[in-house]
């Protein structure tokens, strides 16, 4: 990775952990203060979260042709300003109303300042030469929960939450936004210096000149892959160690398990990042999608001794995956309107992520662990459709 790539990978790495510390993983910390204090329910706290997801699964595309089109530092600095903002009225809010007005501004903010406007801004800079820096980018806020949890949970404890969220909203204005600015203005065509990192020609597929139908086809692919790891992803990052209680395990061990998730995706990035990048995109997108499957199998049929073996392969898998995310549209289709793409194959996803907690919630409270069944299925079929995606030697028909 060239000195710029370095650079470029840095701040949106950090500015990255701060956006989704202060986005996705604030309610976790702040909802039960806030219910008590706006007089409201943790559920509906819950669904204001939700609504931002809404929001931002409407506004991806719109905030990935922005970036195709103007570059990542401009957006990203507005987005920056943005995320403040939607901070500022939800510390402001005196009701259910303003809360849920403020989670929309929140929502927008998330639509362009998460890692799909992350992984976009690299693409517009860097093109095929993308791979090695979205998996950087990963690793860094891989720690986003590690950082943001005990500190939002500190700041509401000392402070309470409403000051926790205007410090949320002054770190986007005093370091998001600045280090956003350092971002390059210019594009990767203009970076010869960076070449030495290129994606091998072997990767690419040459969607953009298959066929509709083929091109059709494996956005479909894509789309449901990303829709059902959100889906799983989202419903075991909100219930996983009541999930693991539900099969017997004890509270501190099952607590104990489920630390175990980041470290695991950490993991699995860096052995992307190192083995796994020498092969193709796809391949360990593959790999990585039978993982939670498997891990869940192994819990359900051995119980509680497959417990640490389950959640290191749910996180491990999840963790490739995430990087799958960015570089399986660049591989797939090329630099060419990444973000436009991105931002719409995203648009299942972030609707799963909005109804996951609640569903699964339904399912565990009915069945117990056993609705590791329904999850271990749903990867089932992910994998399956990442086995009928473009890979090695398996090249899309051409056009006639």
């Amino acid at each position: 990775m060239s000195a710029s790539q370095t650079r470029t990978v840095t701040c949106l790495g950090l500015a990255q952990t701060l956006a989704w510390a202060s986005s996705y993983y604030l309610p976790a910390m702040l909802a039960t203060s806030m219910a008590r204090d706006l007089g409201i329910s943790t559920p509906l706290v819950f669904a204001g979260f939700s609504l931002a997801l809404l929001v931002s699964a409407v506004l991806g595309p719109v905030a990935g042709k922005a970036i195709d089109r103007y570059g990542g530092r401009l957006v990203l600095m507005l987005n920056s300003l943005v995320f403040a903002f939607g901070l500022t009225a939800l510390a402001l809010a005196q009701g259910p109303v303003g809360m849920f007005v403020a989670w929309s501004i929140l929502g927008v903010a998330m639509a362009a300042g998460l890692y799909e406007a992350a992984f976009a801004a690299l693409v517009h800079l860097y093109g095929l030469r993308s791979r090695g820096a979205i998996t950087g980018i990963t690793l860094m806020a891989g720690f986003a929960s590690t950082i943001g949890w005990p500190l939002s949970a500190w700041l509401d404890l000392k402070w309470g939450w409403r000051s926790t969220c205007l410090t949320w909203a002054g770190l986007h204005l005093f370091l998001g936004l600045p280090l956003y600015s350092l971002l390059s203005k210019t594009p990767a065509q203009e970076q010869p210096d960076n070449a030495d990192s290129a994606m091998p020609a072997a990767f690419i597929v040459p969607a953009a000149a298959a066929t509709t139908a083929n091109a059709t086809r494996t956005s479909v692919l894509l789309a449901l892959t990303f829709a059902i790891t959100w889906f799983i992803s989202t419903g075991m990052a909100a219930h996983l160690p009541r999930l693991l209680q539900a099969e017997g395990v004890p509270l501190a061990t099952a607590l104990l398990l489920a630390a175990l998730v980041g470290p695991a995706q950490v993991a699995g990035r860096l052995l992307e990042y190192g083995l796994l990048r020498q092969v193709h995109p796809v391949v360990s997108a593959r790999v990585a999608g039978a993982l939670h499957s498997v891990g869940a199998l192994a819990f359900l049929l051995v119980g509680v001794p497959a417990g640490a073996a389950f959640t290191l392969l749910h996180g491990a898998g999840n963790g490739v995956l995430t990087i799958a995310k960015g570089t399986l549209p660049l591989v797939l289709f090329g630099p060419k309107d990444y973000g436009l793409r991105q931002g719409i194959l995203m648009v299942p996803a972030r609707f799963a992520q909005a109804l996951s907690p609640y569903l699964f919630g339904l399912a565990i409270d009915r069945y117990g662990a056993g609705a590791l069944w329904f999850s271990a299925a749903l990867g089932g079929v992910g994998f399956a459709a990442l086995m009928l995606l473009p890979g090695p030697g398996k090249p899309q028909r051409q056009a006639a």
